[in-house]
This record gives structure tokens, C-alpha cells and sequence, in this order.
């Protein structure tokens, strides 16, 4: 049976590790971190996960604030929330939960966010400085996977990496993150995608698989090799009538025929998804702190 990397157990740690830092912050009188969240419309997923991001934050004893905005708001009043919380000292950490209305740019929103406040990591001066190796916020569900090898001990540096997708939120920085110069890293990393020639080949070669395509079921057995760690980002609901709730979760990886090659693997639901709200709170107590931007 290979190593279950527990997403859910890892990420209750740090949200305890958070909440006795915090403790000690509310003890010597210090300033308790706050989160900002803007919520636009009524998506019924994005309502779900910023609800679970206000409900980390009490959790943990941060302090949050919910802005919610019509499907209607236009561009010039969205960008005028964010510059006006930009401009609040009380708020540490800002985000713009995604996805936006078509008649707002996600380019214009993400830029006019203050990187010392963009917890989401996805401002161009955070994902700069990531890619430099500077201190840097960084997106929330790569730092979850980082997070993830380091706190299982696996073994990095030598190793061949394949990070399957290449969007910017995960596949990209991903394989940057795989690539330093520090633990976990020293890898080498094929970045691949769906017009690579081969795929199934160079997944079969590698020693850590990272796989973010978002199609269900994509990564069988026969593409992974004999001891490998896989680590699968996607998450899809698929219908199942023997449930209470009428679907299922399943991953981006066939979990039970990956399982019985691989080593070490994460499960879906439970493994990625968990660390990404314990990595926002991790970032945002950085930024109450005023560590990324003071070096």
C-alpha cells in the first residue's frame, strides 16, 4: 500500500500551528490578522469556497471581512472596492474570488490589487519574485502541494519531475517551485500539456508526477512508474446515484489503479484541496507580519 498524503490531517496542523501564533500575537497586544474576501454574483462554488475561507479564518482567530457585490457591478466600481481596501491598514490580506462576470477583467482586478496584500499570490510582482526566487507570496494551491512533500519528507532533489498542465494558477508555478535551487526542489521538471506529443511516455518516466489538467480519470496505471509520488490537483463532481448526495469526487488520477504503482499518493477529495485554505491563512498571517515586502 503506498503512503496516503492526508491533505486534510496536514492542513488541521497548520491551522493549529496559525491559531497559537495568533494566540501569542492577541497576548503581547499585537495586530490580529485580517482577510479580506470579494465575492461578485451568486456562483454557487465560489459562494461555497469563500464561505469555508471566513469560516477558516474565525478557526484560526483572524478577523475577515465578506464584500459582496451584484453579478451587475461594473469594472470601474469593483476596482474601487479593491484600491479602497488596498488602502486600509486594518486589512492585511485581500482576495477577488474567481472566476469574474465576462464584462470584468480578471487581468485589470488582479493588477490593481497591492501585491503586499495579494495572499492569492497571483499579482504579476508576486509571481515575478517566485520566479526569481525572492520571497513571495505564493499561490495558495502550489504552496499546498510544496507544503505537502516537505511535511511527508519526500525526497526531491534529483528526482524527475512531470507537472501535467501548465495554467498559471498551478502547472506553471509548479514547475518553477520543483525546479529551485531549495527542499522541495533541485528537480528536473518536464512541463507538459495537452498538445505534448508523448504525454503518456513522459509521465511514465518520472519520480514525482504533479497532475493538474482538469480532466477526470486522465492518468491510468499504465502511464505511471513502478514507486512513484502522484500528486493529483483535480477535483470533479461525478454523478452517483449510491449517494446520499447524488455524486461523487474524483481526481484528474484513477485512484485506485495509480494506487497500487505508486509509493506515494494524495486522494481526492482530501489531499490538494484541504492545504489550499490553510496555505491562504499561512499568507495572510505573513502578511499581518510584513515579512514578504520587508526584504
Amino acid at each position: 500500500m503506498p503512503t496516503i498524503i492526508d491533505g486534510r490531517k496536514t492542513s488541521e496542523q497548520i491551522k493549529s500551528e496559525i491559531a497559537a501564533q495568533v494566540s501569542e500575537i492577541k497576548a503581547k497586544g499585537g495586530k490580529i490578522p485580517h482577510l479580506a474576501a470579494v465575492l461578485v454574483g451568486n456562483d454557487g462554488a465560489s459562494q461555497t469556497y469563500v464561505g469555508a475561507k471566513v469560516k477558516a479564518c474565525e478557526q484560526v482567530g483572524f478577523e475577515s471581512t465578506l464584500v459582496r457585490l451584484e453579478e451587475t457591478v461594473t469594472e470601474g466600481e469593483l476596482l474601487k472596492v479593491v484600491q479602497d481596501i488596498n488602502q486600509n491598514p486594518a486589512i492585511d490580506g485581500l482576495i477577488v474570488q474567481l472566476p469574474l462576470p465576462n464584462h470584468i477583467s480578471v487581468e485589470k482586478v488582479t493588477n490593481k490589487i497591492k501585491p503586499e496584500k495579494d495572499v492569492d499570490g497571483f499579482t504579476p510582482a508576486n509571481v515575478g519574485r517566485m520566479t526569481l526566487g525572492w520571497p513571495a507570496y505564493v499561490a495558495a494551491t502550489p504552496y499546498g502541494i510544496v507544503e505537502l512533500l516537505k511535511r511527508y519528507a519526500i525526497e526531491t532533489a534529483g528526482k524527475h519531475c512531470v507537472v501535467i498542465g501548465r495554467s498559471h494558477i498551478v502547472g506553471s508555478p509548479m514547475s518553477i517551485l520543483m525546479a529551485r535551487n531549495e527542499y522541495p526542489g533541485n528537480c528536473t521538471v518536464t512541463l507538459t500539456h495537452s498538445r505534448t506529443k508523448n504525454l503518456p511516455e513522459i509521465a511514465q518516466s518520472a519520480d514525482i508526477l504533479i497532475v493538474a489538467l482538469g480532466k477526470p480519470g486522465f492518468v491510468t496505471a499504465d502511464m505511471v512508474k513502478e514507486g512513484a509520488v502522484v500528486i493529483d490537483v483535480g477535483i470533479h463532481r461525478v454523478e452517483d446515484v449510491s449517494k446520499k448526495s447524488g455524486f461523487r469526487l474524483i481526481g484528474d488520477v484513477k485512484f485506485e489503479e495509480v494506487a497500487t504503482k505508486a509509493s506515494a499518493i494524495t486522494p481526492v477529495p482530501g489531499g490538494v484541496g484541504p492545504m489550499t485554505i490553510a496555505s491562504l491563512l499561512h499568507n495572510t498571517l505573513l502578511a499581518a507580519e510584513g515579512k514578504i515586502y520587508s526584504k
